[in-house]
Parts: C-alpha cells; sequence; structure tokens
C-alpha cells in the first residue's frame, strides 16, 4: 500500500467548490496572496510552504502559556494527524468541511491538510465569531472555537459533526450544545501535538486518545503524552488529570494555576465549575501574594462592578471561597479564545 504523504491531493478534494491538483493549489496559492485579503494572504502563504520542497514547517504557537513562538514539524506528522483524526472521527472522501478558523495557527492549518489528506470538500470562510450566518449550506465536519461556537448556536444545525478547541467550554454552552442537532466535541492538544491527540462528546467527563497514542502521568499527577507519530519525544504537559486508564483521562486544571492557600492546593478550574451557572458574567478564580497564606484565593470577573450575593458560594468547601473579588473591564485574551489568567492577577497583586 502506498504511503501516504504530503505531496498526496486525494483526488475528491475541492477547495471552495473546485477539484484542485497540487500544481493547480499553488497557482491558488499565488492568486491569495497577490489579491486576498488577510485572511486569504495567510492561507496562500501556507499553501506554498506546505508544497515547497522542504519536508518541515514553521509553527507558530498561540502563547497561551508563554510567548508565542515558533516550531519546526515534519509535514508526514501532520499528515498523520489528518490521518488519525479521519479514523477517529470516520471522516470518509467526499464529506464537507468547514474551515472557519486562522490559517496562521495550527488549528485552521489543519483543516486544509486534513481536507488534501482524506478527500474533503472543504470551504474556506473568513474566521469571523459568527461564521456559519451567512452559509446556505450543510457541512459533514468542522472546527471553532467557544467564542464561535457561542455565537453560532442557531445556525449548529448546519455542521453535522463539530470539533471545538482553544478553550474550556463553560457549563452554560454545554448545555445548550446538548441540545443542538450537531454532534460536537471537545478536543485537547496544543500546537507541539499538531491539535488536538484525544477528544471526548460534550457533555461526556472523560477524554479518549486517537489512534496510536498512549498516555500516562509524571510524579506531579501531569499528563504526559506519547503520539510518536506526530512527535518524537514524549510530551510533558502541565495538566493535572485522572488518569482512568492508558487511553482516557479526566482534565482537572493546570498545575501552573494551582493556588497553595495556606498550605491547601486549590485547583481554580474545579472551583469555577461549581460556580459555572452562578455568576452570569465571565469569571474565573485564581491567587495573588498574601503576606499570611503565601497565596489567597480571589475571584475575578469581567465587567462593572455588581452585588454577588454570599448564596452563590454555598456550593463551595470552606477553603475554596475566594478572600477577595476583582472587577476587570475587559479580559486580554489569547488569539484563540483563552483568558490570560497570570497577566491579569500580576495587575491585580
Amino acid at each position: 500500500m502506498k504511503k501516504v504523504t504530503y505531496k498526496n491531493i486525494h483526488n475528491f478534494f475541492k477547495f471552495n467548490g473546485v477539484h484542485l491538483n497540487n500544481k493547480e493549489l499553488q497557482i491558488a496559492a499565488y492568486y491569495l496572496i497577490k489579491e486576498g485579503t488577510e485572511y486569504e494572504k495567510s492561507m496562500g502563504d501556507f499553501l506554498l510552504d506546505w508544497f515547497d520542497e522542504k519536508s518541515y514547517i514553521d509553527l507558530q504557537t498561540s502563547g497561551t502559556t508563554g510567548i508565542p513562538k515558533l516550531i519546526r514539524k515534519n509535514k508526514q506528522a501532520l499528515v498523520n494527524s489528518a490521518l488519525a483524526t479521519g479514523d477517529f472521527f470516520g471522516l470518509k472522501p467526499g464529506d464537507t468541511a468547514l474551515c472557519c478558523l486562522p490559517v496562521q495557527f495550527i488549528a485552521g492549518k489543519m483543516m486544509l491538510v486534513r481536507s488534501f489528506i482524506l478527500g474533503l470538500a472543504i470551504d474556506v470562510v473568513e474566521p469571523t465569531s459568527n461564521p456559519l450566518a451567512n452559509l446556505n449550506k450543510n457541512y459533514d465536519f468542522a472546527a471553532m472555537v467557544p467564542l464561535q461556537i457561542e455565537n453560532s448556536l442557531t445556525e449548529l444545525h448546519k455542521v453535522k459533526k463539530l470539533i471545538i478547541g482553544g478553550a474550556k467550554l463553560n457549563d452554560s454552552l454545554v448545555k445548550k450544545l446538548v441540545n443542538t442537532n450537531s454532534t460536537a466535541y471537545e478536543t485537547y492538544g496544543m500546537t507541539e501535538t499538531i491539535t488536538h491527540i484525544a477528544a471526548k462528546k460534550v457533555g461526556e467527563q472523560a477524554f479518549s486518545v486517537l489512534p496510536h497514542v498512549s498516555i500516562y502521568q509524571n510524579e506531579k499527577d501531569c499528563l504526559v503524552i506519547n503520539a510518536p507519530l506526530v512527535s518524537e519525544e514524549h510530551l510533558f504537559t502541565n495538566d493535572l488529570v485522572e488518569l482512568l486508564n492508558e487511553r482516557q483521562f479526566v482534565l482537572l486544571g493546570r498545575i501552573d494555576n494551582v493556588v497553595n492557600s495556606g498550605g491547601i492546593k486549590l485547583i481554580p478550574e474545579q472551583i469555577e465549575d461549581k460556580l459555572a451557572d452562578k455568576i452570569n458574567s465571565a469569571f474565573f478564580i485564581g491567587g495573588i501574594p498574601d503576606a499570611v497564606l503565601g497565596e489567597k484565593l480571589v475571584l475575578v470577573v469581567e465587567g462593572k462592578k455588581q452585588e454577588i450575593a454570599e448564596s452563590v458560594f454555598a456550593v463551595l468547601a470552606k477553603f475554596e471561597k475566594p478572600k477577595e473579588i476583582f472587577f476587570v473591564p475587559v479580559f486580554e485574551k489569547t488569539a484563540s479564545g483563552k483568558i490570560k489568567r497570570k497577566a491579569i492577577l500580576k495587575a491585580l497583586e
């Protein structure tokens, strides 16, 4: 059986309704760079990079947990990731797909790569906050970030299978998604793993890893990923997990978000889950320096100052109750929509 490589273009592949081969895509790329809008120019740049003679491609991280940086990946690893996604989600040649994510980042790039490799008919649209609004067409597969989901709830019937990444879904949005006709999945991954290495249906607790991926924990109870087809090295994450088996895990929170208050270690994400349907504004839990406790637990709410009833915190254990509440007009976020917790907390110290 012939090995699928990055130079292959599946004969079922379509780009915005048109069958294009390798050379035709490169011609289209030149046109996009010369005549296109900003998002089209970035797509043209990627296409030229993908089909050049180099066996690798440079990818930019989102900067969620640090300074954005370029990492170099073998193009074959992106192909392997695309094949694993196709297996996991049952995608087949001729399925329709929608790319509504920025192609500057790995999630948008991978939507294109999956289409080349799996033979999907992909439409690429501007990555707006409500990408389905003006589309009179149904799709078998699409990827979005939570902000797009929130603004597209009445349009999600247009997508059969939907993968969601970039930031955690809040409980309110999960409840809304469960009642749509779209089968939605939360994904787990990062640029280093070439997008997702695990997924779960919205509403379920445990993530299941994709084919050819195994997982374990280090001594700090953080997830370690062994995905030899996309990464030559084991990837040590900062994500605290409950490991169910070598293929399933429950995500608890990030170890760098843990607040050590008076010797008690608190996981903000678990407290946030308890408060999710109690506070109407966007918010997060964090820690700031305290002379007595070392760190004190605080609640940070986006928007104007408001009264938050004491009863809101009745669902929390004694040590989980925030010592102070702060209000921030607008949360600073990464390009993928994640709140820049560390930067906001630093400004509050």
